[in-house]
Formats: C-alpha cells, sequence, structure tokens
C-alpha cells in the first residue's frame, strides 16, 4: 500500500495502550507464548506473541530484571538489538536513548500505556527511572508513528509495573541491600486479586554519594523516592475500571550544579463490553516531568504537564481485528525561560487492521494529527507476514512516521528557530524469526530516510536529508538450567549532506547475557562492547569504543528469601559515550559491587 493511499482519517482513529498488559483481552485469538515467544502488546495495540506481531520487537521479562538487579533501566537497555545509550555520567545522570540510529527525541517511552516525555528537551528522563518499580521492558523497533503519533521514529520502549499473580493470594516484596559509592536502596511492595479487584502498591527509594562524572572533579551524588499504586475492578457486567499513579521524586547533582526533579504518571480507564465482539474503552492519563535547577547559569524550572485524553474501540470479526479511536492531548509547560508559546493541543485520528489469512498474515494502521504548532501529518505502515512452517516466519513492512520540534528547538532563546519544519521518516524493513521449543532467532535488514532532520549544537537546523541503514541479529536459548541471550547490531547513520556519520552514534554493538541455575545458586554475566562513535558533525572529536564486563551471583538461602551480588563493570573500564560543550569527557562509573537481599522476588 503506498503512502499516498493512505486515508486523512476522520472518524476513526486512535486504539490506546492499556494501562496494564492485562487489560489487553480483545483478540480475535488467544496467542499461544512462551518464554522464548512471550505475549507483546506495544506492537501492535493488541496482544500477539513477538513471533505474530510482524515486528523486531525484544522483550526483558521479570526473570531478567531480578537476575541482574540493575541500578538503572538503562543498564538493562544498554546493547539490546539497536538500542544505544549515552551519558553524562552514572546513576541518575542525563542519558540519552537512540533506536536504530534515532535520537531521543524520536522514540517514545511509555509506562504503562502513559507517555512520558519532557515537552521542553522531547526526550524521557531515563535516569529518574528506577528499575526496580518494573518487571518487565518491550522493545518495538522501528516507526510507529501510525499507532503512538509524533516522535516515534526509531520505536518505542514500554515498562510494566507489576502485574498480580492470581493463583498465589497476595504477594508481597521486599528488597533492601547497598554497596559502592555509598550506595544505599530499598524497596517493598504488595500485589494481589481479592475477587473482581487487582491490585499493585509499591515504593521504592535509592540514594547514592556517587563518582565525579568530570576527571579530578568531585563525587555527584543522587537520590529517588518513587511510588505506585494501580487498581482495576471488573464488575458482573462485564465493565471494567481501573486507576495507576506512579511518582518519583528526588535530587541529582550534575556537572556545574543540581536539580531536584519529579517525573510522574497518572490515569484512570473504564473498558466497557458493547456488544459481541466489540469493547469500548476511555483513558484520561496525565504525565508531569518537573525539574528545578540550580547551577553556574542561575536558578531555572522547567515543569512539563500532558494531558491526554483517549477513546479506543476493538472489534474482533472471525479471526480478524480492527481499532478505531481518537486522541486528544495538550502539552503545558511552565518555566522561568521565556518561550514564545508556553502550550500546544493535539488532536488525532486512528485506525488499525490485523487480518489473519493463514499462513499469510496482513497489518495495516494509518493515523492524522492536527496539532496547532506544526500542523497536520498523516502516518501510516504496513506489515506482511507469511509462515514457511511451523518454526519459521518471513517478514516485511514498509512504515512512516514523524518527529515535531521540541519547545527547546523552536523558542529557547538564542537557540531555538520558530522556522523549523516536522521530521518525516519512511522505513522499509524485512525480516525472519526461527522459533523452536528452546532457542529462537530473529534477524532484520532496514533502511530509514529521515528528511528535516533536526540539528545543531547552538541555533538549530533541518538537515535536509538524512539515512539510516542498519542490520540486527538476535537469539535466545533457555535449556538445561542455562538462560543465554545475544544480540549483535550494525547501524550506518549517515547525514546525506556531508557524507558523515550522525553525532554520537556508535556503528556496531554486542550483547551476550548468560545465565546458569544451580540449584538453590545461580550465577551470570553480560559482556556489552560497542565501537566509536562521533561528538561533532564534522566527524573529528571521536570516543574511543569499549567493553563492559558484568557478573552476578544469586542464592536462594530460605524459602521466599535469596541474596544477590552484582559486580558491575567488573574489569574497571574506564569508558566515556559524550563529552561537555567545553570538550571535558563525562565519565562512567568504574568497578562497583552491590549485595541486595529479596524477599518474594
Amino acid at each position: 500500500m503506498p503512502y499516498a493511499l493512505f486515508p486523512r482519517l476522520g472518524a476513526f482513529a486512535l486504539a490506546t495502550l492499556p494501562l496494564a498488559v492485562h487489560a489487553q483481552t480483545t483478540a480475535a485469538t488467544t496467542p499461544i507464548a512462551s518464554d522464548l515467544d512471550p505475549v507483546v502488546v506495544t506492537a501492535t495495540l493488541a496482544p500477539r506473541t513477538a513471533n505474530q506481531s510482524l515486528s523486531s520487537v525484544t522483550v526483558l521479562d521479570e526473570a531478567a530484571f531480578r537476575r541482574q538487579d540493575p541500578t538503572s533501566v538503562t543498564d538493562l537497555l544498554r546493547g539490546q538489538p539497536g538500542v544505544d545509550v549515552s551519558s553524562n555520567g552514572s546513576f541518575g545522570k542525563n542519558a540519552s536513548l537512540y533506536l536504530r540510529g534515532t535520537g531521543s527525541a524520536q522514540n517514545v517511552l511509555l509506562i504503562d500505556g502513559i507517555r512520558l516525555r519532557s515537552a521542553t528537551s522531547g526526550g524521557a528522563a531515563w535516569g529518574s527511572l528506577d528499575p526496580r518499580l518494573f518487571e518487565r521492558a518491550e522493545i518495538v523497533r522501528g516507526p510507529r508513528g501510525s499507532l503512538f503519533g509524533a516522535d516515534a521514529i526509531g520505536g518505542v520502549v514500554q515498562l510494566f509495573t507489576h502485574e498480580p499473580d492470581e493463583a498465589n493470594g497476595p504477594q508481597p516484596r521486599l528488597s533492601f541491600g547497598g554497596g559502592s559509592f555509598g550506595t544505599a536502596r530499598a524497596s517493598a511492595g504488595l500485589s494481589g486479586v481479592e475477587g473482581g479487584t487487582r491490585y499493585s502498591f509499591a515504593a521504592s527509594h535509592f540514594n547514592t554519594d556517587g563518582e565525579p562524572v568530570r576527571r579530578g572533579g568531585d563525587d555527584k551524588g543522587y537520590d529517588n523516592t518513587t511510588a505506585l499504586a494501580r487498581v482495576s475492578h471488573v464488575f458482573d457486567s462485564g465493565v471494567e475500571a481501573g486507576a495507576l499513579a506512579l511518582r518519583a521524586r528526588g535530587n541529582n547533582e550534575y556537572d556545574g550544579g543540581e536539580n531536584d526533579f519529579v517525573q510522574q504518571v497518572a490515569g484512570v480507564y473504564v473498558d466497557t463490553p458493547v456488544v459481541e465482539g466489540w469493547r469500548s474503552r476511555l483513558t484520561l492519563s496525565e504525565a508531569r516531568d518537573e525539574s528545578d535547577n540550580v547551577d553556574e547559569f542561575g536558578d531555572s524550572t522547567f515543569d512539563t504537564n500532558i494531558r491526554t485524553a483517549r477513546w479506543q474501540n476493538t472489534f474482533s470479526v472471525g479471526m480478524h481485528e480492527f481499532i478505531a479511536g481518537v486522541e486528544q492531548s495538550e502539552d503545558r509547560i511552565d518555566s522561568t525561560i521565556d518561550y514564545d508559546e508556553t502550550s500546544r493541543d493535539n488532536t488525532a485520528a486512528f485506525t488499525q487492521a490485523l487480518f489473519d489469512f493463514a499462513p499469510f498474515t496482513l497489518q495495516t494502521s494509518a493515523r492524522f494529527d492536527h496539532n496547532e504548532s506544526y500542523g497536520d501529518e498523516v502516518t501510516g505502515s504496513v506489515a506482511l507476514g507469511f509462515d514457511l512452517d511451523a518454526h519459521h516466519t518471513l517478514r516485511a513492512s514498509f512504515g512512516t512516521a514523524f518527529n515535531a520540534p521540541t519547545y527547546n528547538q523552536l523558542y529557547y532563546p538564542n537557540f531555538g528557530n520558530p522556522d523549523l519544519d516536522s521530521e518525516t521518516s519512511e522505513t522499509f524493513e524485512i525480516g525472519a524469526r526461527g522459533q523452536y521449543a528452546t532457542l529462537f532467532w530473529d534477524a532484520a535488514l532496514y533502511q530509514t530516510d529521515i528528511d528535516n532532520l533536526i540539528a545543531g549544537q547552538g541555533e538549530q537546523f533541518n538537515v535536509p536529508t538524512s539515512r539510516i541503514r542498519g542490520a540486527e541479529l538476535s537469539g535466545g536459548v533457555e535449556q538445561g538450567g542455562w538462560t543465554v541471550a545475544a544480540a549483535l547490531t550494525y547501524t550506518d547513520p549517515e547525514n546525506r549532506a556531508t557524507g558523515n556519520r550522525l553525532t554520537n552514534r556508535a556503528t556496531q554493538s554486542l550483547r551476550l547475557d548468560v545465565d546458569r541455575e544451580l540449584g538453590e545458586y545461580s550465577v551470570g554475566g553480560s559482556w556489552i562492547a560497542q565501537n566509536h562513535r562521533y561528538r561533532d558533525a564534522a566527524n573529528e572529536d571521536r570516543l574511543a569504543g569499549y567493553g563492559l564486563v558484568n557478573l552476578r551471583a544469586g542464592w536462594q538461602f530460605a524459602p521466599m528469601w535469596t541474596a544477590r551480588v552484582t559486580l558491575e563493570n567488573a574489569l574497571d573500564q574506564d569508558y566515556v559515550t559524550t563529552r561537555s560543550f567545553d570538550g571535558a569527557d563525562y565519565i562512567n562509573a568504574g568497578r562497583a559491587a552491590f549485595l541486595s537481599v529479596n524477599f518474594g522476588q
């Protein structure tokens, strides 16, 4: 289906992502999942196994979170297929996540279906998220503009909070520990199901003296306190209603100053069966990104408030499924910086069709966005899958997406450019997946062409054309107590006008995770390697590649009780992924050891 044929939709529109995986129960067919072919909802807004999603998708499940016991979400994501991370130091410092060579402002972060980002910078505050409040992550690579609107050029990362287990009654969780750099952390949670009511409550605290972010500098500390509440109830009529609230608050010391921050998502929804085969869902949500800064440039405040109303309708017709809905959202900022504009509204309409003509599968989607700041955008996608046999699937897809300029890019004094155009992209992808009882492999080749890429370390400007080509190969094995996951990524992000590599992107990465269960004990490790990257557009300021080795061990010393030890950067690698504007390296933490004692997890 060529792009020109995608209709400008009016009455059909956005299908809302649920607040939790369990709410997505309207698929025409029930996917049969396994640990190596898990059910995902981010790729198609409906439950499909990774193989059925016709997408390049990676799932980090509860076992991976538990085994690796990371101090940051980016530690889990770094080196996954198509994922690159750069940061201004460790422990809460500013971090950027690149999906398939696209920047932080060109991909989407969701927490239980609610988008979290800064309207001023465009990216998500990855460093402010405590991984102990989450049990699962889905990384979907490739354009998702027709499902999520602006910014989903490179892909979508969704984090899920703990899901109660219906079979085992109330489940308490407790964890406490600490380690290097004066680090202490603790968390507690309770989840369960009582009648038709599901609930999950949790809280966590993380505090560290930190490490210097410049050579010879002072330690830069960080603390974070997070609370979560999620409740839903299914009535006898089949109507389901629920609410979610997650709030993280803390202080972060960075190069030249410190800031007090708040990251918050909240939402309520009602899901109603209208007639057989038709469910309707209304979701109201709010996301906040707030920062009060004290630094060498003076005091400043950046508060972002994003409010969204979405109405989704899901129709099941035999083996096929259709989704249509509308979305209204408002970005609002309150800042000490004098922006020319402080709010903008976006109205969207969205539709998707999932056809199952076994052994062929066809997925199409389209979305129309009208924004008072950057005008109208139409995006769409089409994907075709073919099952060669019970174990092998071929897929091909084409999708478009766009990225709206941020408030900083448009209006920041002496920096912004109000004449910027939106970035638009077209992506072609072919892939294949092999799925077996104890292992899987997945391979993909893609090309993304971006018009009007926004760039500039001073005043912002549009780069006429950029091209990102890439290849990804990943796989996993679970057998005989062994769990192995491997990912190999090649990315070629090129400014077509100059032929140079886009800044801050590595082109090659490798990640290998190996874990072994030995009765009451477990051991494991991760090896993450990336090649060099360039800090400047001229490709003259080169940052060396690096290799990290992380080790871990666990001991179940009593029923429901475990102790875990992690040794991050075990070889004490001195590595840098970005530099400051004055050319100083932002260094990451060296060797660090952590111990935790855990109950119920």
